[in-house]
């Protein structure tokens, strides 16, 4: 986790952490340098120029801002933005407008999946940055009912319920086309056959059977074998967790770099350091927030990461976030992000 900046707050005067404080707001609302003369100004203190130029020396010699190569302003570093955040920001309640809004997306939506869409989808949308959501997780994955549904072009849609009454939607591709009565027969034997069984016992066992059948073979294990497979897969591979906005990092200067932007898209895609980042908020108490290299992941080390996790009946299933570039406005993110957790752990808890 994330370590705390206390000794170097403590160490820090009150008139150093007011400049600290003003010029990060202000690199977070700009994006660049903020020179001397504008801090002051900003900062509403009657200070000359070179005293002001004296305190952001000491604040560059303690490594909590720093001076870009073009530039005679000074950024925040990750150990100020840090400091910042521990220490300096304020934080206030989201509007009870905002609140019903993220309410309102939840209301009437079962699947748990979908929510964990529409609050990827809000998280995004509200914060113009990335969402991400961890799928709720089960221990054991156990099968309920089926349907196959015929499509065109030797597709089918599988509708498979799991315990907690999830549902999840899939469409697979066979190698002819199958009837109605044909798909029927096979979800009428999967059905009567294997209630409330694991899924990877499920698999397990249709594999043996049809190994042990393949040489007689009639239409209802014909059917199967072409679709058992992909059935169970359609349960075991549901995605660990959803990602929204991704493209909104396009809009921050920080991501202009095609090179880092294709790094960071590539995390996206791949997901795995990114869940397993959400792992690590598992067990925590309430908003965790990663910057820069704290997420101890390359692509994300110039972004942040806001994280808290959901519960239903005081069992953690999950966790929820936002990433964007580390001079993201936190006082609106932290709460946005805590928010929304309860939400949804209110609105799993309803199904």
């Amino acid at each position: 986790m994330p370590e705390s900046s206390s000794s170097t707050d403590k160490a820090l005067n009150q008139r150093a952490q007011h400049f600290l404080k003003v010029l990060v707001e202000r690199y977070i609302q700009d994006g660049q340098p903020v020179g001397s003369r504008t801090l002051a100004r900003d900062a509403g203190l009657e200070l000359s120029p070179a005293t002001v130029r004296n305190v952001m020396s000491d604040l560059e010699e303690r490594g909590l801002v720093s001076s870009p190569h073009t530039s005679a302003g000074r950024i925040p570093t990750a150990e100020g933005l840090r400091l910042f955040v521990d220490s300096l920001l304020t934080v206030r309640p989201l509007e009870q407008a905002a609140v019903e809004h993220i309410r309102r997306e939840f209301n009437g939506v079962r699947d748990a999946g979908l929510i964990a869409q529409s609050a990827s989808r809000l998280l995004s949308g509200i914060t113009h940055m990335a969402g991400v959501v961890m799928l709720p997780r089960h221990e054991r994955v156990a099968f309920r009912h089926v349907e196959f549904l015929s499509l065109s072009s030797n597709r089918v849609l599988v509708i498979l319920v799991t315990n907690g009454n999830e549902v999840h939607n899939r469409i697979i591709q066979t190698k002819r086309a199958y009837s109605a009565s044909e798909l029927e027969q096979a979800a009428n034997y999967l059905n009567r056959s294997f209630p409330d069984r694991d899924l990877r016992d499920i698999g397990r066992q249709l594999r043996r059977e049809l190994r042990e059948t393949r040489e007689h073979m009639d239409r209802i294990m014909t059917t199967l074998a072409e679709v058992a497979d992909q059935v169970i897969e359609a349960g075991e591979s549901q995605e660990d967790c959803v990602i929204a906005g991704q493209t909104n990092l396009m809009d921050f200067n920080e991501f202009a770099s095609m090179d880092r932007l294709r790094l960071l898209f590539d995390a996206f895609t791949e997901k795995h350091e990114i869940l397993h980042l959400l792992e690590q908020c598992l067990h925590a108490q309430g908003v965790q927030i990663f910057i820069g290299q704290e997420s101890r992941y390359g692509p994300l080390d110039l972004c942040s990461v806001v994280t808290a996790p959901y519960s239903v009946d005081d069992k953690v299933l999950g966790v929820l976030g936002v990433i964007g570039p580390t001079r993201m406005a936190y006082e609106y993110v932290i709460p946005v992000v805590d928010v929304t957790a309860k939400l949804l752990g209110a609105a799993l808890n309803q199904r």
